[in-house]
């Protein structure tokens, strides 16, 4: 259940990336958080670019540090382009799907919607927003859900993916396979996390 919960145009103007969607603050104000946010002008170190690309990557998919290395260390376990396998877990997350198949405006709604009971999984009630999907998983929105105002106003935004497959009319998805590196429209640098976490 744990999540950060704090103020996310901070994040967001520290990033200089509307990461949680589009954000009012960030257009105003295009220069970091804090009373010296418009005068910092320190030399960034190689350790803190690779730390900036991991917090970037924990916020814009809503992992806290524990949950993040754990998926990396599953990832490092697999065979394949490591930082590619990573962004692939992390896209295959429950949650995540549920977002981009327009089933919820944001990751944030959508890991509530897997919280609360309203989607299932190949006929399942299922209430892990961590669970890594595997081809050929279906997702529905339960039917007793699917009148929910939430549910209702987020189809209208669904962005077409090439590894999904959503029926939007009846509310259900499928999860064609495991999405290709430039596919994924996240503006991540994945090789600088693997860098990191292999000091």
């Amino acid at each position: 259940m744990a999540r950060y919960r704090g103020p996310k145009s901070k994040i967001a103007r520290r990033f200089k990336e509307p990461i949680f969607g589009p954000s009012k603050a960030l257009d105003k104000k295009k220069y970091g958080p804090g009373q010296h946010g418009r005068n910092r002008r320190r030399k960034a170190s190689e350790y803190s670019i690779q730390l900036n690309e991991k917090q970037k990557a924990k916020y814009i998919y809503g992992l806290l540090e524990r949950q993040f290395r754990n998926t990396f260390v599953r990832a490092a376990a697999k065979k394949g382009v490591t930082g590619t396998v990573f962004l692939q877990m992390l896209e295959a997350r429950l949650d995540n799907t549920v977002f981009r198949m327009g089933f919820a405006p944001t990751r944030r709604a959508a890991r509530q919607l897997v919280n609360h009971k309203h989607v299932m999984v190949n006929g399942v009630v299922t209430n892990i927003p961590s669970m890594i999907l595997s081809p050929g998983d279906k997702i529905t929105i339960r039917e007793k859900s699917q009148n929910l105002e939430l549910v209702q106003r987020s189809l209208g935004r669904s962005s077409r993916f090439s590894w999904l497959d959503v029926a939007g009319n009846r509310m259900e998805g499928t999860f064609l396979n495991f999405p290709d590196r430039e596919d994924i429209p996240e503006n991540i640098n994945e090789q600088l996390i693997v860098e990191l976490y292999s000091k």
